[in-house]
């Protein structure tokens, strides 16, 4: 029988041959966001191509509800501008 536990944000996840992906991070309407690496947000194809120089861009949070965004070492246990859970905060990275 699979397991039913609801994913949470930090929930370590596996692939199917039981090797670890990482740790949910942050959810979206497709699915959710993994850690990959120890200490380093896996960031999305979208993110790795952004294009700029290492340095330039903020690591951040972002609300997948309305858009808000703030400094991670402020991560809320909700959106303060929605009210949307932490489940739905992401990491982003901003100019």
């Amino acid at each position: 029988m699979a397991d039913e536990t609801e994913p949470t944000v930090g929930m370590t996840v596996y692939a199917e041959d039981g090797s670890e992906l990482g740790s949910i991070r942050g959810f979206d309407d497709d699915g959710f966001y993994v850690t990959t690496r120890e200490g380093l947000a896996g960031m999305s194809v979208e993110h790795e191509r952004a294009g700029g120089e290492f340095g330039e861009a903020e690591l951040m949070w972002r609300c997948s509800d309305c858009g808000e965004m703030g400094d991670l070492d402020e991560l809320p246990d909700t959106c303060p501008n929605c009210g949307a859970e932490r489940e739905k905060l992401y990491y982003w990275t901003e100019d």
